[in-house]
């Protein structure tokens, strides 16, 4: 046999071989269909550039059945939840620094007198945190004022009866799509370093036959994984200065709000992050199944968390859905103090979230540690 007919059949033996290991794997051939199912789903079915469901809020001094008709027209594009109505400036911008809506739509008592003389004008204050989002928003909204008419459709109105808008882009008053990611930057970093580095670190120990001589030590099962995802605790803070120094030097983005707060909070994630790798990790039976489950884990992450799309237009289901994920009520988190200017008090709920989540995880992964040896 010549050389190299040897060298294809030593080849095609050893192929052979790992064939017949992946096609008894099941595991791995289920998140190989998974994964493929997962990705039309995100893609066909939760994301899309098109608002839908934007929370907003109504401040209406006008009171009239003018200020009352705009709100329903607005409401009937479809695009936009139930108002919330608010009964002072100040509070409409409480939820505005909060998060709890994308629009702010401030109608003035002197509306219907303006209309007559054919120069209304209302006020909308927009949270430009999401440039794309903010300006579509904004653009059906207007579309709305410039169309609206005391008249019905069957009259047409005169070009002075639409209603002008006075709008405002606020925490990103330029709609710079830079602030809007760079913000999450080091969200996205820390969440694929912590799932990808915990998830191989019990699955190491199981397949270099340690796993039972650890088990067998004086330490109870989660002070194992504690010990073990520790370390990486520092190295994520080295990861999260690295971007925090990158978007201020580089692009100039600096927070708003207190590093020291920002720090803070990124603890709780971290430890979040690295306790669903860690339970990745006691899921998996091989090296290949880990990192397989843990890309699983942090693309859904990318996209449903809102780091790239706003969370808060996705469908229902899908919305609720993308909670169970750190990175979700870590970017709500970032960008208060990015954009907003958050400090300690304005993140608490997100903290409290994340460390929940790093609890439950702690507890998963407990059940699914078999009792130490003894």
């Amino acid at each position: 046999m010549s050389p190299f007919r040897r060298s294809l059949s030593n080849i095609l033996a050893v192929a052979y071989k790992e064939t017949m290991v992946l096609r008894h794997d099941r595991a791995l051939i289920a998140m190989v269909v998974a994964q493929p199912l997962m990705m039309l789903f995100l893609f066909g079915v939760a994301l899309s550039n098109k608002p839908a469901n934007v929370p907003w809020a109504v401040m209406d001094r006008s009171h009239t059945a003018m200020s009352r008709r705009l709100v329903e027209e607005i409401h009937a594009t479809g695009y936009f939840l139930e108002p919330i109505r608010v009964g002072s400036y100040e509070e409409g911008q409480v939820l505005l620094r909060r998060g709890s809506v994308l629009v702010f739509l401030v109608v003035p008592s002197t509306l219907r007198r303006d209309h007559e003389r054919g120069h209304s004008q209302v006020q909308l204050l927009v949270d430009g945190s999401d440039p794309l989002s903010a300006a579509r928003v904004a653009a059906y909204i207007n579309q709305v004022a410039a169309a609206f008419s005391l008249e019905p459709p069957s009259r047409s109105a005169s070009p002075a009866a639409a209603v002008s808008l006075r709008q405002r882009f606020w925490f990103n008053s330029t709609l710079r799509d830079r602030d809007f990611f760079m913000a999450v930057v080091g969200g996205m970093l820390l969440t694929n370093f912590c799932l990808s580095i915990s998830s191989l670190g019990l699955v190491g120990e199981r397949e270099s036959g340690t796993y039972e001589q650890m088990l067998s030590l004086p330490t109870r099962s989660l002070e194992i994984v504690l010990g073990k995802l520790l370390p990486y605790v520092g190295v994520g803070y080295g990861v999260a200065t690295f971007a925090l120094l990158g978007a201020g030097v580089l692009f100039g983005i600096w927070p708003a709000g207190s590093v020291v707060t920002l720090y803070l909070v990124t603890l709780p994630f971290m430890l979040a992050s690295l306790a669903a790798g860690a339970f990745v990790s006691t899921l998996a039976t091989t090296s290949a199944q880990a990192v397989f489950i843990s890309v699983f884990f942090i693309l859904p992450s990318f996209v449903l968390s809102g780091t790239m799309f706003p969370y808060q237009l996705m469908p229902d289901g899908v919305r609720h859905l993308g909670g169970i994920f750190p990175l979700r009520w870590y970017q709500i988190a970032v960008r208060r103090i990015f954009s907003r200017g958050g400090e300690l008090g304005d993140v608490l709920g997100p903290v409290l979230v994340l460390s929940g989540i790093f609890l439950l995880f702690l507890v998963l992964i407990q059940r699914r540690m078999k009792p130490r040896l003894g």
